[in-house]
């Protein structure tokens, strides 16, 4: 994205702290520009006014560079809902947050006019895959609030816009990012593009743990096909040596089975019918049946519907109740992804003139609309619509049940299937599990501190002193409508300010960048997410 989206607006207009809401108080410090830039800037002023050198005191050295938010009412899932406060951000952590009566501002602090507006943690998309058309993910993440970001395969791009993340060459989230796709074989990848390893045994699958490992994957993404034993392998060698795995239940493993083998989290809602069947054993019997060609997703997602959805229509409370218990007891996370079910399950009912598709190329609506009917519209008769929009629905009551069984939750959206936005599509999953049944401060839960825990990191997910400044400045309140998510003012993205000018800004170079790309008929690298692949 750094040719497409100048250097200006993503670097010296955020990290610098562009005015736009803040109000200074004070001579303003240039929150991401550091002490050189601040002292320059003062330099110049002096020079300009004849006067004579000024002495830093240790006073204001201690205080350089802080942006408060004043007056904000501050929503997290640990201290709940606190009005009149203060938030004060040095560097990128929270050096001070209280009362405004109790926590003083610095005379030489920009200031945020937090009155009337309501903070959040910034927020997490747990379930991603870059498709690598259009380059612009990481500030569509951030202008969106979005500001950490589990991506679920390997990808050399997405490595790329980590380090120039973390060097400051651009804006954008936390990436945590995963290893090949660790798949049976024949692999549903095999002859794809996508990096995928396919394990015909359990010595395969440990060695591919330990190749992933030393190949530095933040954690191990297991797959659909992976036999039980297989699995099982796995499972041991990332346990021996310290490596998270999650990812799909495999078809032939139980969810149960899976959760109790340590499997970090469970991405989408595809194989709890089973373990919630009354008739399981027959079903299970009937996927091993099931014979899939190597690189035939497409033939996958045919092949299992009628099982899925027999399974679906089997399900049965008091089984399902126990098999809750004991993922919550196991402290397994679910990232239901239902904004990809809506998107598979009911394509039909995606709005194509969504006025946010502007932000994505020519290319990419071309692959998305390849996508739908060459995968999930293939050979689709009336009837399977019909039983597919039951399907969804179920879902929708399954996330709800998982809720409140206890559960814990993350939002995940399956970025790189079709019709799904960096950014934007994390707000339609806040909505869709409010729709299921958890509460808008359920739902921002998810969203922020479940991520954190998942990922091991206590210093994310809630504001407070010592916490990382990954922050969302809104216009009203979540906990009355979970869609004031999008009416976002300003975000903090480790400290850094996106204020309102800037962000507008931001978002107008994605929309030019977009616009300005050339039609080439690109696909993506696997020409589909790494959740749901090409067909054959």
């Amino acid at each position: 994205m750094a040719t497409e989206i100048s250097r200006r607006s993503v670097l010296a207009g955020t990290a610098a702290g562009v005015v736009g809401a803040a109000v200074g108080r004070g001579q303003s410090a240039q929150a991401g520009a550091g002490q050189g830039a601040a002292e320059a800037n003062a330099a110049d002023k002096a020079a300009a006014m004849g006067a004579a050198e000024r002495t830093v005191t240790a006073e204001a050295a201690a205080t350089a560079g802080i942006t408060a938010v004043v007056g904000a009412t501050v929503i997290d899932s640990v201290g709940g809902t606190r009005r009149g406060q203060t938030v004060l951000v040095r560097g990128e952590r929270i050096i001070g947050a209280g009362d405004v009566h109790q926590v003083p501002v610095p005379h030489d602090a920009r200031v945020v006019d937090g009155r009337g507006k309501f903070l959040i943690p910034g927020l997490a998309d747990m379930h991603t895959h870059a498709t690598e058309i259009d380059p612009s993910d990481p500030e569509m993440y951030v202008v969106n609030g979005v500001t950490t970001v589990r991506q679920m395969s390997a990808s050399d791009a997405v490595r790329k816009w980590r380090a120039d993340i973390a060097a400051g060459a651009r804006l954008g989230p936390k990436l945590t990012v995963g290893s090949a796709i660790l798949d049976g074989a024949p692999s549903l990848w095999e002859g794809l593009g996508v990096p995928y390893v396919a394990i015909a045994g359990p010595g395969q699958a440990r060695a591919a743990v330990r190749q992933q490992v030393e190949g530095g994957a933040d954690f191990l993404k297991t797959y659909t096909r992976l036999s039980r034993e297989s699995f099982h392998a796995l499972a041991a060698e990332a346990r021996r040596l310290g490596v998270p795995f999650l990812g799909h239940v495999p078809d032939f493993v139980p969810v149960t089975e899976a959760s109790d083998a340590g499997l970090g989290s469970i991405e989408h809602l595809f194989e709890f019918w089973y373990d919630t069947s009354r008739d399981e054993r027959r079903l299970r019997r009937e996927i091993r049946r099931i014979k899939v060609a190597g690189g035939d997703y497409a033939g996958w997602f045919t092949g299992l519907h009628p099982v899925e959805y027999a399974a679906a229509r089997s399900y049965d409370r008091d089984k399902a109740a126990r098999v809750f218990e004991r993922l919550a007891r196991n402290g397994t996370f679910v990232t239901p992804t239902l904004t990809v079910h809506w998107t598979c399950d009911v394509p039909q009912d995606v709005p194509h003139g969504d006025p946010r598709f502007k932000y994505v190329s020519a290319d990419t609506l071309g692959y998305w609309q390849w996508a739908t009917e060459t995968i999930y519209l293939k050979g689709r008769t009336p009837q399977e619509s019909v039983e597919r929009r039951e399907l969804f629905d179920r879902r929708l009551r399954l996330a709800g049940e998982l809720a409140r069984a206890g559960v814990p939750l993350m939002t995940g959206t399956d970025l790189g299937t079709a019709y799904l936005l960096p950014g934007f599509s994390v707000h339609d999953e806040l909505r869709l599990l409010v729709r299921a049944g958890l509460t808008p401060a359920q739902a921002l839960r998810a969203a922020t501190l479940e991520p954190a825990r998942q990922l091991g990191r206590g210093d994310q997910g809630v504001i407070g002193r010592g916490k990382v400044a990954d922050l969302v400045l809104l216009d009203a309140n979540p906990l009355h409508d979970i869609g004031n998510t999008t009416r976002i003012d300003s975000v903090f993205v480790r400290g850094r300010l996106i204020d309102a000018a800037a962000r507008q800004r931001m978002l107008a170079e994605i929309e030019a960048a977009a616009q300005r790309k050339t039609p080439t008929g690109a696909m993506p690298a696997a020409a589909g997410c790494a959740c749901h692949g090409r067909a054959a």
